[in-house]
């Protein structure tokens, strides 16, 4: 990991060395977010127009690498002459939130309209880099309901602030949330507000696991380190919308004389192996949710988006 340059500021006393990696400093200005969001935009579509994974790989990591380089590698098996269906991904109506902070990595989180989708959604990217020689990297990508999209608290500045992984002031710290998104799938418990990603994920679970001639078995794991973990920026309401990152095996397991049905061109085009007795597919999903103050501890952790992809697939 590239460690910060130490800054150098002159005083009338003389030379002062500057600890800029603890130094608590705006993350980034408007000007270098808004270079970061396009030139993430002009790679990400250079790599989705040729399905070309090498395109963007310098402008995507964490959840996001995973998501897209799925979606990449599937894209160029099934089309090895690029994209037929590629449209440009536009993005109007940017929105920059830049809060402050101390230490590496150091990131924003930019909204914006785009012109794929729900034209009323906002896009959500959080931009991460470890040190002042790395370039942007899009960690996180999320599509958020506009009527759902928190106000940020700001200081007189215009910075938001970030929470941290530890903050006891939320209802959920926020480098546990993964792991408690993850009990809850396997478990239930009251602590996330129903909704499609939550009360009705574990119906559809519970249905699959049903059906007669295949069982549907899931392994859930939280990814929590590097640009993997939890970042999350204070709401006005004292609460927090935090971005995290989880895993997914959904392994099917055919009877004996059942044949496992592999419709899916994506699925063929990343299996590797004859699914024969079973097939396990690998999903990468990252989550944008609204954990409350915990003053307010009454109210559920709301998931407000989840974004991910089919990252492998395992026949035996």
């Amino acid at each position: 990991m590239t460690t910060a340059v130490a800054a150098l500021s002159l005083t009338v006393s003389g030379c002062v060395v500057v600890r800029g990696d603890l130094e608590v400093v705006p993350t980034a200005t408007q000007g270098e977010a808004a270079r970061a969001l396009e030139d993430f935009t002009v790679a990400y579509n250079k790599a989705d127009k040729a399905y070309d994974q090498s395109q963007d790989a310098s402008r995507v990591t964490g959840a996001l690498a995973d998501i897209d380089g799925g979606k990449l590698r599937s894209g160029a098996k099934l089309n090895p002459g690029g994209n037929p269906n590629h449209v440009p991904l536009k993005l109007t109506d940017v929105t920059y939130t830049i809060p402050e902070k101390a230490a590496w990595p150091r990131w924003f989180v930019a909204d914006a309209a785009a012109n794929k989708g729900n034209k009323t959604d906002r896009w959500l990217f959080v931009f991460t880099r470890d040190g002042l020689t790395d370039l942007w990297e899009v960690s996180f990508l999320t599509v958020v309901p506009a009527d759902d999209m928190p106000e940020f608290q700001k200081d007189e500045n215009g910075n938001a602030q970030v929470v941290q992984p530890d903050d006891t002031q939320l209802s959920v710290e926020p480098s546990e949330l993964p792991d408690r998104y993850v009990t809850y799938l396997k478990n239930d418990s009251a602590l996330f507000a129903d909704g499609p990603y939550t009360s009705e994920e574990r119906a559809r679970r519970q249905e699959n696991a049903r059906k007669p001639g295949l069982a549907r078995q899931y392994i859930d794991e939280a990814l929590t380190n590097g640009d993997y973990a939890p970042v999350g920026l204070r709401t006005t309401d004292g609460g927090a919308l935090v971005f995290f990152t989880t895993r997914t095996y959904q392994k099917q397991t055919a009877a004996q004389g059942v044949t496992i049905p592999v419709n899916d061109a994506a699925v063929r085009a990343l299996m590797t192996g004859e699914p024969k007795q079973s097939l396990t597919l690998e999903f990468v999903n990252n989550q944008a949710v609204l954990d409350p103050a915990k003053t307010e501890s009454d109210q559920q952790v709301r998931v407000l988006s989840q974004v991910g992809g089919l990252t492998g697939a395992k026949g035996e």
